[in-house]
């Protein structure tokens, strides 16, 4: 084998999936490393750098169109250095270069096509290009050509821009303001106003057409704002948003779980490819909504997503995987691969699968599956009609109607599980499970506590795998025993928020710790307290043009929004007031920012109202917590509420102290003993406690005068 590693595709030693998925292209395909950042260097060629992920549809197409074919690869492997990334391992690198394509065109997406001085800086980007021009986008071969023409020709024109991108990604990602600010106590409100204008009223969810977005953070401040303020609009425009997302294309009426975003207004046809962070956040904000209504269908699509995740998305030691693919074979050309073949429908298709045909038309009048169809000739479902429309139509009670439906379901999702699967990405992400871990903990108060003991597993996997307790470190990805990549500030606070947040439910010790650690170690790599900020990158990790923050709400919510209500949150259950010195001073550094488009930063957002006007405090005193507690607390929505759960008695809680290696109890542990051997209940908000309570309802009560 040759020792020139540019005379080769380098990615078969890869485990990501996607680079996998380009190991065989006749491109020699370096990854991301010092050996192809020195070749360019040591050859003054620029670097062609394409990122994507493993279900990303036009990333398939554009492999297919140029990344397969032998002329292209000819010019990208004698002209260029071709780096591949995995944007789900390197959301660092993602984050510099997408950053420049909004700078420079206003949009971005998958795949990012970058191309580099063979110092990194970048002078020329865009997203998906076909081979050849089309509609007015220019062809691949004719970029490749006109580039490299003026990368030799032109070079200082290309270095005087390359320098000038660097410089603006650079002041975009990595500064901060001079000063400091404040947020007002009315933020959160005046944002519940903001989200309740940019509403599609007609359709729900945001934004006047396609494509669609869950926008969970949004709900989470609507429902919030809700519950601060009272205001029926706020609840009325998040319920609407929710209704969209349970009746609609997005969601997998027959297996449960979300696609990504919907391609148009009416949210009929999806992006089909899931993803374990959308599946994540959406149920979790479905039981807000249905602790907010008491509306049961929120919590049957929450529980039915949780399903998926096991069924589907669960390594067999716990953690949990990334994505399925949106491009599966079609049922009659296995050879094949086509976007959503897996989960659309024809009346045909359907009769074949039910049993019964007047349950089979049932099905298709429910769902609108028709000839015409409504994707390519076939149907995805949706609600089309509501069970009393069809009871009255079919003559049939609303009971006998919702059961025949569900036996019509069954049958189709078990002819469906005979088609060929969507692939699946099978990395272990900390940040994506920590998400997961949240929502499941969630899940495990509001509908069973099994789905607590899936995030507790899912917790222990993470611990086990990516956590070096002998340097508190987290390692990002795990695959197939492979562990790899420094944990990103997301991989930090997304698991220290699920790892409180499953200790809450289950009052497991250990879970608390490793919380508690995570905050620790998120602070001693992240933050940064002369420029005030939490970066998304560790210090003294790998030096790129521009050191990232996270601070508005994309795909994921902001990684430094989560870090600093997690610490908020955590400041709870310690002794000393670091976690929340550090949460205020990014919300004051930020302070000027989040006010000023406070729905962009949705998570700086709640952080910020949680810092201005506190938590709802509940310290529960007891071995377990009482059932009918548990099913109150099920049911009940309480703004920016922490659950925390200790011993009943003063030795069992000097047992945790010395567990957690703390020499005096914090604040919402101390003297808080259960009172006359019965399980007891303190409530605080604001600084300010209730009298210790056997009753669940009064400490309710009380946090809500």
């Amino acid at each position: 084998m040759t020792d020139d590693p540019l005379a080769r595709n380098r990615l078969e030693n890869e485990e990501s999936p996607y680079l996998q998925q380009h190991a065989d292209n006749p491109v020699n395909w370096q990854p991301w490393d010092e050996t192809a950042l020195e070749a360019a260097r040591e050859r003054d060629r620029p670097i062609f750098l394409s990122i994507g992920y493993s279900s990303c549809h036009w990333c398939h197409v554009m492999a297919e169109e140029s990344f397969e074919d032998g002329t292209v690869a000819e010019v990208l492997n004698e002209q260029f250095v071709p780096i591949k990334v995995d944007r789900e391992e390197r959301p660092d690198l993602d984050s510099v270069y997408q950053t420049l394509a909004q700078l420079v065109s206003g949009r971005g997406g998958w795949p990012l096509s970058v191309w580099l001085t063979p110092d990194q800086k970048p002078f020329h980007v865009g997203t998906y290009f076909p081979r050849e021009p089309r509609r007015g986008m220019p062809g691949f071969l004719e970029v490749l050509g006109k580039l490299r023409a003026r990368y030799t020709d032109e070079r200082e024109e290309i270095e005087a821009r390359a320098e000038e991108w660097t410089e603006a990604v650079e002041d975009e990602l990595s500064s901060t303001p001079e000063r400091s600010g404040e947020v007002g106590d009315d933020l959160l409100a005046r944002a519940g106003e903001t989200a309740v204008q940019r509403a599609d009223r007609t359709h729900g969810g945001f934004g006047s057409g396609g494509p669609k977005f869950p926008q969970t953070g949004r709900l989470r401040i609507l429902l919030r704002a809700y519950g601060r303020t009272g205001r029926e609009q706020f609840r009325t425009v998040a319920t609407e948003a929710l209704e969209a997302l349970i009746e609609g294309g997005i969601y997998d009426q027959v297996g449960g779980g979300f696609h990504r975003y919907a391609t148009d207004r009416e949210w009929v046809v999806p992006h089909f490819e899931k993803m374990l962070y959308d599946n994540a956040e959406i149920p979790r904000v479905l039981l807000l909504g249905y602790q907010v209504t008491g509306e049961d269908r929120y919590a049957a699509a929450a529980r039915e997503t949780f399903e998926f995740l096991r069924r589907e998305l669960r390594h067999p030691e716990g953690g949990l995987f990334s994505t399925l693919d949106a491009r599966s074979a079609p049922r009659d050309d296995p050879g094949a691969s086509e976007e959503g073949a897996f989960y659309t429908w024809t009346p045909a298709a359907v009769r074949e699968a039910v049993e019964s045909e007047a349950d089979a038309d049932l099905f298709c009048d429910r769902y609108g599956v028709t000839e015409a169809g409504n994707f390519e000739g076939e149907t995805v479902l949706t609600r089309d009609a509501s069970i009393p429309e069809l009871a009255e139509a079919y003559e049939l009670d609303p009971d006998a109607v919702e059961e025949r439906l569900e036996t019509a379901r069954e049958q189709v999702f078990d002819a469906r599980s005979e088609r060929p699967r969507p692939n699946r990405d099978e990395k272990v992400l900390a940040g994506w499970n920590g998400l997961a871990i949240s929502a499941l903990a969630s899940g495990g108060l509001v509908l069973d506590p099994s789905y607590a003991e899936t995030a507790g597993e899912a917790l222990s996997f993470c611990r086990r795998h990516l956590w070096d307790g002998s340097d508190d470190r987290l390692h990002r990805r795990y695959k197939d025993g492979d562990v790899r990549i420094d944990g990103y500030l997301e991989d930090y606070a997304f698991l220290a928020r699920g790892a409180f947040d499953t200790y809450q439910v289950t009052g497991d010790l250990e879970q608390l710790s490793f919380a508690l650690d995570l905050g620790d170690a998120l602070i001693e790599r992240f933050w940064d307290a002369d420029a005030g900020t939490l970066y998304f990158t560790p210090a003294g990790g790998e030096r790129l043009i521009a050191r990232p923050q996270e601070l508005s709400d994309q795909s994921t919510p902001s990684s430094a929004g989560v870090a600093a209500e997690t610490l908020l949150a955590l400041d709870g259950v310690r002794p000393d007031d670091r976690f929340a010195e550090v949460a205020a001073g990014v919300l004051e550094t930020h302070a000027d920012t989040i006010e000023r488009d406070p729905l962009r930063h949705a998570s700086l957002t709640l952080a910020a109202d949680r810092y201005r006007n506190g938590s709802a405090e509940l310290t529960i005193a007891a071995e377990s917590i009482p059932d009918e507690w548990r099913d109150r607390l099920a049911t009940t929505y309480l703004p920016a509420r922490i659950l925390t759960r200790r011993p009943p008695t003063a030795d069992g809680l000097d047992a945790w102290l010395d567990r957690l290696e703390m020499a005096d109890a914090p604040p919402i542990w101390a003297g808080r003993d259960a009172r006359d051997g019965q399980p007891t209940v303190y409530a605080c908000r604001a600084f300010a406690c209730s009298p210790p309570q056997h009753d669940l309802e009064a400490a309710i009560e009380w946090l809500r005068e």
